[in-house]
């Protein structure tokens, strides 16, 4: 009997110490850097200094990619360029082709490799796929992920983040699945929609997640942004972000601020709230740390 104790606890440990183990190893989002995920729209002056301050402040070398944007406007947009030099940041570099041969060229990547943060403009986000997907270029973001860098985007600069291009198709941005499905996958197992509430698609990624049950889909609506570092990312912004995952598919929509029971479809968080992406569970704060913040 004693032995059958003893070996029910070493498995119990081994199995402990492999989920340790597999959340220490296999973050789902960078691991040493981070992400500013944005849902489009505004993007205020959290967001953007949050950005900033990740990517080192006033000594940050930031590349700004807009290649998601129309070949009428993309040399011109220089509003994001102005932003950041505005914040203090010294060195920003504008960096674009449509060509995925240039894209792979050491000339191409070499304001990458010196970089500290990377900015990815909206537009469509299956331009920035055609032209970076498989390149040295993606390679030199990752790179710069690793170095503890930071990568942000707005609209389909999120979109273009997690593992599955989301509204992808080259027809429109109306065909939720088309013709273009994979993502730059600075964040693992996730599909990115975004303009969620304001443009009123709150729903549409509920059947796609449905199909799909080992991505989560992560609906962020405008002025509003997911940080995130490993497994966890924190809401910042004016609005909020839904949470759609198929194992939780039954029972009600429910909102974690007010229900931790998150046993529906989706449901929202909002600024300051976090979320472990790994166990797919918010991350709610304590019922005594939230009484004394009240008190305050």
């Amino acid at each position: 009997m004693k032995k059958i104790i003893n070996l029910f606890l070493a498995l119990a440990f081994f199995n402990a110490a492999s989920v340790l183990a597999q959340n220490k190893t296999n973050p789902v989002g960078p691991e040493k850097g981070s992400l500013v995920i944005v849902g489009g729209g505004n993007v205020g002056p959290e967001i953007w200094t949050r950005f900033v301050e990740l990517a080192g402040g006033a000594n940050a070398n930031i590349i700004y990619v807009p290649t998601a944007g129309d070949d009428s406007t993309v040399v011109k947009n220089d509003k994001t360029v102005k932003k950041l030099q505005e914040l203090g940041v010294k060195n920003v570099t504008t960096l674009h082709t449509r060509d995925p041969k240039v894209a792979n060229t050491e000339k191409f990547v070499e304001s990458i490799r010196q970089a500290t943060g990377v900015w990815f403009e909206g537009g469509r986000q299956w331009k920035i796929a055609d032209a970076y997907l498989g390149t040295l270029t993606q390679k030199e973001f990752k790179a710069l992920l690793d170095r503890g860098g930071v990568i942000g985007g707005t609209s389909a600069g999120a979109t273009i983040q997690g593992s599955y291009l989301f509204r992808g198709d080259t027809k429109g941005n109306t065909i939720l699945v088309g013709d273009h499905t994979q993502g730059l996958d600075f964040i693992h197992n996730v599909a990115i929609d975004q303009h969620i509430l304001k443009r009123n698609r709150q729903f549409d990624l509920l059947s796609f997640i449905k199909s799909r049950p080992d991505l989560l889909g992560i609906g962020i609506d405008e002025s509003t942004a997911i940080v995130v570092h490993q497994n966890t990312f924190e809401v910042i912004g004016v609005s909020y972000v839904g949470i759609y995952d198929a194992r939780n598919f039954a029972g009600a929509v429910k909102n974690p601020s007010s229900d931790s029971g998150n046993n529906g479809p989706f449901y929202y968080l909002k600024k300051g709230e976090k979320f472990d992406l790994l166990n797919r569970k918010a991350i709610l704060p304590s019922p005594a740390s939230t009484k004394t913040a009240n008190n305050q």
